[in-house]
């Protein structure tokens, strides 16, 4: 049965003294574990070595114009604009019928209840916003 647990393990990391953070260096990193005179352990050493650096790219000659990379164009926002006002059309919802003021609108499309929306008036629960499905807001003009 071993009598060596995980916390006193964790006092005998050790970093060796040829640590380098150069990519181009070839030296290996080396961890050992040291292990009392009196113990029948044998002792742990691990080496590893870094990965190459990959080769950089050369420079583009000056007599030519540098290629620009095509910028994708922004999406359109999804839901209505921050500060508009919008009737709440989910019937379980304390606010139905009720306007409000939109603080934020999420633009992520996998976001289930994008629209959170900020009441003058608060619920049973003395709260004033709540988030809505962008099919349960209705602009208000």
């Amino acid at each position: 049965m071993a009598t060596c647990s995980m916390a006193s393990a964790a006092c005998g990391f050790m970093m060796a003294p040829n640590f380098t953070s150069k990519a181009t260096d070839s030296k290996p990193t080396m961890v050992f574990f040291p292990v009392p005179k009196n113990s029948r352990q044998s002792r742990l050493v691990v080496r590893a070595a870094e990965e190459a650096a990959p080769a950089a790219e050369p420079a583009p000659s000056s007599d030519s114009p540098p290629a620009e990379a095509p910028k994708a164009a922004k999406p359109p926002p999804i839901g209505p604009p921050r500060g508009s006002k919008v009737r709440i059309l989910r019937k379980e919802s304390y606010w139905y019928k009720g306007v409000g003021s939109v603080v934020a609108v999420d633009q992520d499309p996998k976001t289930r209840y994008p629209v959170v929306v900020r009441f003058n008036k608060v619920n049973y629960a003395n709260v004033s916003t709540n988030n809505y499905a962008l099919d349960e807001v209705e602009a208000v003009a």
